[in-house]
């Protein structure tokens, strides 16, 4: 299992609403069929509760190290994303929330998958 003690936060710096993104472009986990090496790209979007609420951010470093945790791990794309995206909610619950993972092809077949947490913005609809 990947391993959720690695989040670290921090306060949330504005009482603003206001939403983040984070791209991680080199994304690793295992076929738990194949056991061959599973590649992609973990897109993060988030809008955190304002400060005044509590509100908390994730801190990259600890958030890369969560990512590296699934290296070893035998899971399907689904399973990942999903899995992403509860770790997430349960640390910084959030207002809104968006995993996209992003893999490399497998026999002629490329897969996005997303997974939401909440209301999409409606100052992010507009981007």
């Amino acid at each position: 299992m990947p391993d959720t003690a690695l989040f670290e936060v921090f306060e949330t710096p504005s009482d603003t609403p206001f939403v983040i993104e984070h791209i991680a472009e080199e994304f690793t986990s295992v076929c738990p069929i194949t056991g061959h090496p599973d590649f992609g790209v973990v897109t993060l979007r988030y809008e955190p509760r304002p400060a005044n609420t509590g509100g908390k951010c994730i801190e990259l470093k600890s958030l890369k190290l969560y990512y590296h945790s699934f290296r070893n791990e035998g899971s399907f794309f689904e399973a990942v994303t999903n899995t992403i995206r509860e770790d997430l909610v349960n640390v910084i619950d959030p207002v809104w929330l968006q995993i996209e993972t992003n893999w490399k092809g497998r026999g002629g077949i490329r897969s996005v998958i997303r997974a939401d947490h909440g209301e999409v913005p409606a100052h992010f609809l507009g981007r």
